[in-house]
């Protein structure tokens, strides 16, 4: 017996009903010879780190667009915040870690440059529409490494359902859509009260009450009340008091900082700054670099300009716009 079979056995042992065992995974798209030393979980989550996708989050939008300073999120740290958080509530409830993880660090791969700015650019100016969440599936199965990491079903129905009405079919999916609420709406409130968007006595003091003033006490309270349901249900919700004062401070997020703030007021520019790169490149496309033009025969023009686009980063999609529309002084050459 190799060393994965024995953590396979571990898991039937230690595992809760309520988890998916990494032997009982439906497979991938194409069958390949298992790992004798990590289970097909395990391989997923180290399949996903090291992706050129996972690096570039580092450098992608959170919430605000180019901010001055280095403890603001960016899309990578909110995906570790999100890891962590799931994790947490996973082990609580003898959920698998493994695949808990894995669907947590890939949720977020196909975000376009400028967060859900740059996404709803694409969505409005391309025919067949753009959700991150389904970009996120695309880049796994097709983008990386030119045929896609070949991940497990699970995690890839995690990814695609992380946000929407879409529901995971697995409860460690179920975990991380979850974990993303928690982790965005107290990670966006800090980074809003360190640029002085907000004030902590500006929010609602009937959520503060609940939920409580710190936000390590927050995150406490909202992780608590899904492990205190998972464990007297054996269902993944956030309900009761605490859910009720979780989602009205969500809403008021929205209201506040997401939606009407003065932190996002350079959204117009970065909306336009995607569409003008989008028409550009459909317009021109032999100036995408050489892997991508290539894939045109393969996925077609509109679809391969948005995949082009929608993995930049934040400073390269400035960079290729800068570059193409913004005159630069001419030098004479002695």
């Amino acid at each position: 017996m190799n060393l994965r079979e024995q953590y396979e056995q571990l898991e039937e042992k230690i595992l809760s009903p309520l988890a998916t065992l990494s032997k009982n995974t439906k497979g991938r798209i194409k069958k390949e010879e298992k790992c004798k030393v990590r289970t097909d979980f395990q391989r997923d989550r180290d399949r996903i780190i090291h992706s050129k996708a996972f690096r570039r989050l580092k450098h992608k939008t959170q919430v605000f667009i180019a901010p001055e300073g280095d403890h603001y999120r960016t899309r990578l740290t909110h995906t570790l915040e999100v890891a962590q958080i799931a994790r947490t509530i996973a082990r609580a409830i003898r959920l698998n870690e493994d695949l808990t993880e894995a669907i947590a660090l890939g949720h977020d791969l196909g975000h376009t440059p400028f967060g859900h700015t740059g996404e709803d650019a694409l969505n409005k100016i391309s025919s067949t529409g753009f959700k991150h969440n389904e970009h996120s599936l695309r880049v796994v199965d097709y983008l990386e490494k030119e045929k896609g990491l070949n991940l497990t079903h699970e995690v890839r129905d995690g990814i695609l359902c992380h946000s929407g009405e879409l529901i995971p079919q697995t409860n460690e999916g179920k975990v991380v859509k979850l974990a993303d609420k928690i982790a965005y709406i107290n990670h966006d409130i800090d980074d809003a009260v360190r640029a002085g968007i907000l004030t902590v006595e500006d929010l609602p003091k009937e959520c503060i009450k609940v939920l409580g003033k710190g936000h390590s006490e927050r995150i406490n309270k909202m992780i608590t009340a899904v492990i205190e349901h998972a464990l007297k249900y054996g269902e993944i919700k956030l309900t009761g008091e605490v859910g009720e004062a979780t989602w009205e401070l969500r809403q008021f997020m929205f209201d506040n900082v997401y939606i009407a703030s003065e932190a996002k007021k350079e959204e117009d520019k970065a909306k336009n700054l995607i569409k003008e790169l989008f028409i550009h490149y459909m317009d021109n496309p032999n100036s995408m670099p050489k892997e991508y033009y290539d894939k045109i025969d393969i996925y077609g023009l509109e679809r391969t300009v948005l995949d082009y686009v929608a993995g930049m980063t934040d400073r390269y999609a400035i960079h290729e716009f800068t570059k193409i529309f913004i005159p630069m002084p001419w030098q004479i050459k002695f």
